[in-house]
């Protein structure tokens, strides 16, 4: 099965531990089998067993668990090493991938990979230990049965290879509902994700929400669970199918064998014994075989998974770069970039550009434009998150490579509209780290809110607008050269948007800071020193606000040029 190779491949010990763990399985079911033998070979006998016997049982019942210990926790550790090596390479490679393939994946594909898929997979490798001891079994059991004769053996070996491939064809019958029911589950963890980004507005309607619960969500989960069922009672009526078969053979050589071959009491004896021995580990090996269908599903899912999250390229972590950039920057310029991506929900195709743009230390750039203008993608594309397809960046004149790209993203610090706050300053170590946090924590009024105790803070739990400024904090501890803020203070209150705009921009400004402002706050537009207009991705405009007061349309409303007094009464 493909989730052997995968602990043999994947696991992070050594060669010796793995032929050891393999080896212990084989003894453990060599001494269960020889076990058997000396209860037999007693049997025959007649209970007139001599000492040797007696010490061999003895012997064996002590060596048979301690065998299967050594063998358990040996595979236990190679399997837990194995997933470890899983966890970390698939996160590797979500990190890996570039920006705008991830988004094509999308988040409620790669969280059923890293949570259901993983989970799985876990599942199939604790069992793998018991999978080794059994089939270690069956195998000395055969063997032992063709030491007791070679004419009866090749018969039952004829027996077993057909049941096999009769079996082997139930097995790819549930295999292949176990695939369906793990593509249904995809969609499922979409509905999943619906149902919690959108409770409000289900709440509020009623229609919606029966259609979504009854019609959409109930129609994916029905699908899932009738391929599931489906594949599980195939799995069980091939169990079944192989118990009956093993019965057949056992009723084949009690009450046919002597006629046929006229085989003697001893030998018949040894053979039903061995074969009623062979029920328990052959029951355990078919009770176990939907956990390892499913468990090769899932591995296959998220080596897909992985391997499509590297079509694009994969993007190094192997270079150094420096907490604090120390090479100060002079311009960094966008030259006729372009950038293409499919929508998929509106099944249209969105273009950025071309776009020329160039920033420099200490500027204040004010990007506006409706909803769906480029807006966003122009941030994604100038801190490097999305290359450009067409045109290309070049910083201080040197243009961005792959090579460079990790060095150049290190120049921005960022907070998205759709950002994500972690509950601790990673990345950001430092013996002041605290003091440093707890300044800025007063300067955004959040002190009374958040408290800061080796890096962790208190607590994340906050309204939109007070998460947005612990985003805020954070980029500031970061101490970039270029800042972008994508709509920060859509969410702030009257009173700390002005703080803001007025303050906090111009306190990034003196320490020389560029600042790259998503905004569509127009009445703060005259801060600016420049003013950047996109519309269906195309610049429109690209010039100081003092400029565009004849534009159509009027860029600047009016009261936009209130004086320089009561911005700093603020």
């Amino acid at each position: 099965m493909k989730i052997i190779a995968f602990l043999w491949k994947y696991s992070r010990y050594s060669w010796s531990v793995v032929l050891a763990a393999a080896a212990a399985g084989v003894v453990s079911g060599a001494s269960s089998t020889g076990l058997l033998i000396v209860i037999s070979t007693a049997l025959g006998r007649g209970g007139a067993a001599s000492a040797e016997l007696v010490w061999g049982f003895v012997g064996l019942c002590l060596f048979v668990p301690l065998s299967r210990c050594v063998s358990q926790v040996l595979l236990v550790q190679l399997s837990q090493g194995a997933m470890f090596d899983l966890r970390m390479e698939l996160s590797r490679r979500m990190l890996g991938a570039p920006l705008r393939r991830l988004e094509e994946v999308g988040k409620h594909r790669l969280l059923a990979a890293l949570t259901e898929d993983i989970a799985v997979i876990t599942n199939g490798l604790s069992i793998i230990p018991s999978v080794c001891l059994h089939a270690a079994v069956l195998v000395c059991c055969m063997a032992y049965l063709a030491w007791l004769s070679w004419t009866v053996f090749l018969g039952v070996l004829l027996f077993i290879v057909v049941g096999t491939a009769v079996f082997q064809l139930g097995v790819r019958f549930a295999m292949r509902y176990l695939r369906l029911a793990r593509e249904e589950q995809d969609a499922l963890f979409g509905h999943f994700r619906a149902l919690a980004e959108g409770t409000k507005e289900l709440k509020l309607h009623q229609r919606r929400r029966r259609a979504f619960l009854y019609r959409v969500l109930s129609t994916t989960a029905s699908s899932f669970r009738g391929h599931s069922v489906t594949g599980s009672a195939l799995y069980t009526l091939v169990g079944s199918s192989a118990q009956l078969l093993h019965f057949a053979l056992i009723g084949l050589i009690v009450f046919l064998l002597p006629v046929w071959l006229g085989v003697g009491g001893q030998t018949l004896t040894s053979y039903t014994v061995v074969l009623l021995y062979m029920m328990v580990p052959l029951d355990v090996l078919l009770s176990i075989l939907p956990s390892l269908g499913r468990a090769n599903v899932a591995l296959r899912k998220v080596e897909s998974l992985g391997l499509s999250l590297m079509k694009e390229g994969r993007e190094t972590d192997d270079v150094y770069v420096p907490a604090k950039l120390a090479r100060a920057w002079e311009s960094l310029e966008l030259r006729g970039v372009r950038h293409t991506y499919h929508r998929e929900r509106e099944n249209s195709t969105f273009e950025l550009g071309p776009v020329d743009l160039t920033l420099r230390p200490g500027e204040v750039v004010f990007v506006t434009g409706g909803n769906g203008s480029g807006k966003t993608t122009l941030a994604k594309i100038l801190t490097g998150l999305y290359l450009p397809e067409g045109g290309e960046i070049l910083l201080d004149g040197r243009p961005l490579t792959e090579q460079t790209l990790e060095h150049y993203r290190q120049h921005f610090a960022v907070v998205f509209s759709d950002f994500y706050l972690f509950d601790s300053l990673l990345g950001l170590e430092s013996p002041e780290l605290d003091e440093s946090a707890r300044h800025y924590l007063a300067h955004f009024h959040l002190d009374h809110k958040v408290e800061v105790r080796d890096g962790a803070l208190s607590t994340t739990e906050l309204s939109q607008g007070q998460r947005k400024r612990l985003a805020l904090l954070t980029a500031y501890l970061e101490d970039r050269p270029i800042y972008v803020f994508d709509e920060w203070a859509a969410d702030q209150d009257p009173e700390f948007r002005d703080i803001f705009y007025f303050q906090l921009l111009s306190e990034l400004k003196a320490k020389g800071k560029t600042l790259v402002v998503i905004s569509h706050d127009d009445r703060y537009y005259h801060l600016a020193d420049r003013l950047v207009k996109l519309d269906s991705g195309q610049v429109v405009y690209s010039a100081p606000p003092a400029q565009l007061a004849g534009v159509a349309g009027r860029a600047l409303p009016e009261g936009a040029g209130r004086d320089a007094a009561a911005a700093r009464s603020v």
